[in-house]
């Protein structure tokens, strides 16, 4: 997204840009690296269970707010950033930021009723990402990875498994959730 023009004119006279691979993928040739292992992973997500019949209805906010995570454009920068990935390599324990915003646009759709919920923490390692922000800030379709998929992603972890007040109140009001 950043015109080599722009990074000529704020480069200091002399000093050499230096241009390279993504550092998380395997490098096959050149600057090209292999990103098979997003597909694999977004495979494993199961898909939008929504009504039957085609007369759905649903708030525009609600709309928009899935809408935001169809905006990515899959440059897979904002997995070649995050160091769980790229520093950890811990690819068969995290789904990675774009895996996690493809199941928040899936877990937050206002018709689905699939429950992801279980999977998001345990086969996709949600709480390996500690929010540093850094996919966010990346990201050239400017979607709020951090506050608008992964912190919402956690925040039905945490009231699944770990929130005294649900858990109570699953027990009274009978609720039976997937552990």
């Amino acid at each position: 997204m950043t015109r080599m023009s722009d990074v000529v004119a704020e480069t200091p006279a002399g000093k050499p840009i230096e241009i390279r691979p993504m550092k998380a993928f395997p490098h096959i040739k050149d600057l090209v690296t292999d990103v098979s292992w997003n597909y694999d992973v977004a495979q494993r997500i199961a898909p939008i269970n929504g009504p039957e019949t085609m007369d759905w209805e649903f708030n525009q906010m609600e709309a928009d707010r899935v809408q935001h995570f169809r905006e990515c454009i899959e440059c897979f920068l904002c997995v070649n950033t995050c160091h769980v990935l790229r520093d950890h390599e811990m690819f068969d324990e995290f789904a990675g930021p774009r895996n996690l915003v493809r199941l928040a646009q899936y877990e937050m759709h206002p018709l689905d009723t699939e429950d992801r919920v279980p999977e998001i923490k345990k086969e996709f390692g949600i709480e390996y990402c500690n929010i540093t922000r850094c996919c966010t800030e990346v990201c050239p379709a400017g979607i709020q990875i951090t506050d608008d998929a992964i912190i919402q992603l956690k925040e039905r972890v945490v009231d699944r498994y770990y929130d005294p007040l649900q858990r109570i109140w699953r027990t009274i009001t009978r609720q039976n959730v997937r552990y």
